[in-house]
């Protein structure tokens, strides 16, 4: 055991590790303007905040969640069908992709189907749908045409979701009955030329009249999907707020709820667009536009709280219709790889192919088990899911492409011609790494909120020195938790999640407890090696947030494939081998990444990938002479 001189001077190292504030404060918005207050909750039910401490909080995710009710599923089976043969029969993706806009017969049958409206309360005139049943739809059109499912997305995901989320009762009961219907479209309006994903720095601008009875906005947004065809915008720009304790004013983003119709908002021509050609993507302007002071949505200076709120409430159908996607082009694969013949044989029994396969599913299975793990906590009134939520849309931005790209291999050259469909997916799928925060981006956010809410736990460790005779146990409970791991044995912090996992499970749920453990100590040994300095080194961050994002894939597998087995259900066995295949492979990543946090060599190589980049910029160009001379 630590002695108490000994463990003063470990907590001494603790003074510079980062604030709740210093550990979001980035280049980014995403990350640097999340309005937390000084000191994060004392205790959260999400699994991945508390991945960041090295715990195992197992109630959002052991045993796999299970919220649909008798009645939800009833409706559910009764949606899928049509839905399916909808997208199958009567949408063309084809023919939506050469005329850069979604067939009129298609966007009246989805009128009809009420696919406009799916989460709006049937007092508004939608259908109603959980989080868990919308998914489960929008995966079905994720299958069968990205471009619609953008089109729906912005309308309802985004477009309206601040009304459903942040509006008042008038402001619910005037626009969600119209957007629920499809009678009018809607649009996001956060982006601006200035403005990508440091939102902070948006430049459009709502004045209040002197009257008070309204907002006069003037600017413009770029990139707004369904721009060119929405009649209702969920707007984000500067207004001044004045403080009511110290009167000082100062600029906050506030979100309003502006209608074409009000005058002054136009749009620009369609983008021509590498993929998502059937979504209409457009500039949108703002002059001199006069809003009702009611429609404030949130409150006055709240905006990026609601642009937040709104986009975390949307990754989940993100990771939802990508799983869905992959299963598409999984399917083509197979069909190929079972029937072509190569050298004497079906190529599917050619190694090469199996092991594509295989990862195809694999990615595939750990989509699908995040998004409707998510979701069910959501509708089971989760409200810390931040982390997940991007998590999942990083997650299965990558995989889909991956998924892809393999399907193109497998095919070879009928993969690479049109007629397959597989370029138009891959076209399709490559802007889901960008928008609705960049996978870049994310990562950072990810690493950051996890760091900040790790951080609330070492200054309870400042406090207690403060009073180190009352906190004795404290400190050396924590003195002795260091001096273990130092050693390599357990501080029996970290549940072992055997208990939850199915028996045939135990070396998957070791691995994945392991791996908790081992991150939470490599968070703790980070803040005090880098303090609030650790938020500047991304090369660092990003690979805290690889880890975690293998770490919550593990868990979810882990979960899904124990359920499946507890059940006996027809698919377990293959589940089982999905799971442990990934959580093998998983642990190995999560090993080889923290173990580059410590790494003197790691380091000087990131050092040195710092140096190349800038000799690059400064040379505004590659540096090696040509090697033939000239």
């Amino acid at each position: 055991m630590l002695r108490p001189r000994a463990i003063f001077s470990l907590v001494q190292t603790l003074k510079g590790f980062p604030t709740a504030e210093g550990c979001v404060r980035t280049s980014s918005a995403l990350c640097n303007r999340r309005n937390y207050s000084s000191q994060a909750p004392a205790a959260s039910k999400s699994f991945g905040m508390n991945l960041f401490r090295g715990k195992v909080q197992a109630e959002e995710v052991f045993p796999f969640p299970e919220v649909l009710s008798a009645e939800q599923e009833q409706t559910l089976h009764m949606l899928i069908d049509p839905f399916a043969k909808f997208c199958e029969e009567v949408n063309d993706p084809a023919k939506n992709d050469a005329i850069e806009s979604v067939e009129d017969g298609t966007m009246q049958g989805l009128k009809e189907m009420g696919a406009f409206g799916l989460q709006v309360p049937q007092e508004y005139g939608g259908i109603g749908l959980s989080n868990t049943q919308y998914a489960r739809l929008v995966e079905i059109v994720g299958s069968h045409d990205l471009g619609v499912g953008i089109m729906l997305g912005a309308h309802q995901s985004i477009g309206f979701k601040g009304i459903l989320l942040f509006g008042s009762k008038e402001q619910k009961a005037k626009y969600l009955p119209i957007v629920a219907s499809g009678e009018k479209i809607a649009a996001f309006c956060l982006t601006e030329p200035s403005s990508g994903s440091d939102a902070s720095s948006i430049r459009s601008r709502a004045v209040l009249s002197k009257d008070g009875k309204h907002y006069v906005l003037n600017g413009s947004k770029i990139w707004i999907s369904n721009g060119g065809i929405a009649d209702i915008f969920t707007v984000f720009a500067q207004t001044q707020v004045t403080d009511a304790k110290t009167g000082t004013t100062k600029d906050k983003v506030t979100a309003f709820i502006v209608e074409r119709g009000f005058g002054g908002v136009s749009s620009g021509p369609p983008e021509k667009k590498m993929g998502i050609k059937a979504s209409n993507t457009a500039e949108v302007y703002f002059e001199d536009v006069q809003i009702p002071a009611g429609n404030v949505l949130g409150e006055v200076g709240g905006g990026f709280k609601v642009s937040m709120n709104i986009l975390n409430n949307g990754r989940f159908g993100m990771a939802a219709a990508l799983s869905g996607t992959m299963k598409g082009v999984i399917l083509k694969a197979i069909e190929h790889a079972s029937q072509r013949s190569q050298f004497g044989q079906k190529i599917d029994s050619y190694g090469a192919i199996q092991e594509k396969l295989a990862r195809m599913a694999m990615v595939q299975y750990v989509t699908e088990s995040m998004a409707y793990m998510i979701s069910a906590n959501m509708d089971r009134g989760s409200t810390e899911f931040q982390i997940e939520a991007a998590i999942s849309k990083i997650y299965a931005s990558e995989a889909a492409w991956f998924c892809t790209d393999e399907a193109m291999q497998i095919l070879g050259g009928m993969g690479y011609m049109r007629e397959c469909g597989i370029e138009r997916v891959m076209r399709d799928l490559r802007i889901f790494r960008i928008f609705e925060g960049t996978n870049d981006i994310l990562r950072l956010f990810v690493a950051a909120t996890g760091i900040q809410y790790a951080g609330t736990h070492l200054r309870e460790l400042q406090k207690a020195m403060k009073n180190p005779t009352a906190n004795l146990g404290t400190l050396v409970n924590f003195g002795t938790k260091r001096a273990r791991r130092m050693v390599g044995l357990s501080t029996g912090d970290t549940t072992s999640l055997q208990s939850y996992a199915h028996s045939s499970l135990r070396e998957s749920a070791d691995q994945t407890t392991k791996a908790v453990a081992d991150f939470g100590a490599a968070i703790e040994e980070i803040l005090i090696a880098h303090g609030k300095g650790i938020i500047e080194r991304q090369f660092l961050l990003n690979r805290i947030a690889e880890s975690a994002i293998d770490i919550y894939g593990m868990v979810s597998v882990l979960s899904r494939a124990s359920r499946s087995l507890s059940k006996n259900l027809s698919s377990a066995d293959h589940e089982s081998k999905l799971c442990t295949i990934f959580c093998e492979e998983a642990s190995e990543r999560v090993r080889t990444n923290l173990n580059a946090l410590q790494s003197t060599r790691h380091n000087e190589t990131f050092s040195k990938m710092t140096r190349v980049s800038k000799d690059l910029v400064n040379n505004k160009g590659l540096l090696p002479q040509h090697p033939i001379g000239f």
